[in-house]
């Protein structure tokens, strides 16, 4: 089984592999792991911003379509979020009530992400790993009106995919960019977690202020 750690900061190397061992198919493939990384709340570790931008990278030395890449992964992003969110409106509260894969302290700072920036949370948690996939789940929990989570959900789910494709797209043409994709995927994934990484320290610092 190949180590997820290697997977996805080697992911360029992997992707490769895919293209030539699958070729138009690997467009499935890709769908399916968006599609997993935004609608299953058991999967918030597959790659994602990630691997917008690496295919993105492959797009601009012709490996894919841009365009069809885009639409591709724009709407498993979107069908990704909807099935979370029905997930999360019939059967949520059961699932991640003494479910060991669902972590409680994920869904929490989901619902304090909320509390902060209430429904554009659907629109901002795409660009926050983990807090994206529990976004929808805790959307379905609180019975957020369907049409409403939805319009946000398109949104967000277009400027993600469109984001990170095309400034790979574009970068992708760059030597530089070429010869050192995975020290960019090192630092993509940094600056995606950076935000939690500063909130975190915040209220280690808020309790400690609290206690003195």
């Amino acid at each position: 089984m190949v180590n997820l750690f290697d997977f996805i900061v080697h992911i360029d190397k992997y992707l490769d592999v895919i293209i030539q061992d699958y070729e138009t198919f690997s467009y499935v493939i890709l769908f399916l792991i968006i599609f997993a990384e935004t609608g299953l709340v058991v999967t918030p570790f597959l790659p994602g911003d990630s691997l917008l931008f690496i295919v993105g990278t492959f797009a601009a030395l012709g490996s894919f379509n841009v365009l069809l890449l885009f639409l591709v992964l724009s709407l498993a992003a979107i069908m990704g979020d909807s099935l979370n969110y029905w997930v999360g409106t019939y059967i949520g509260k059961r699932i991640y009530s003494g479910n060991r894969l669902i972590k409680r302290e994920y869904i929490e700072k989901t619902q304090d992400f909320y509390r902060r920036h209430g429904r554009k949370t659907i629109v901002i948690a795409r660009f926050v790993p983990i807090i994206r996939t529990f976004a929808p789940f805790v959307a379905g929990i609180g019975k957020m009106d369907y049409k409403r989570f939805f319009s946000f959900n398109v949104i967000g789910g277009i400027l993600w995919t469109g984001i990170f494709i095309f400034a790979g797209y574009y970068l992708g043409r760059i030597e530089f960019v070429q010869n050192n994709l995975s020290l960019l995927i090192i630092i993509i994934i940094f600056v995606s977690v950076l935000p939690a990484i500063v909130e975190f320290i915040r209220n280690k610092i808020r309790k400690n202020q609290g206690v003195d």
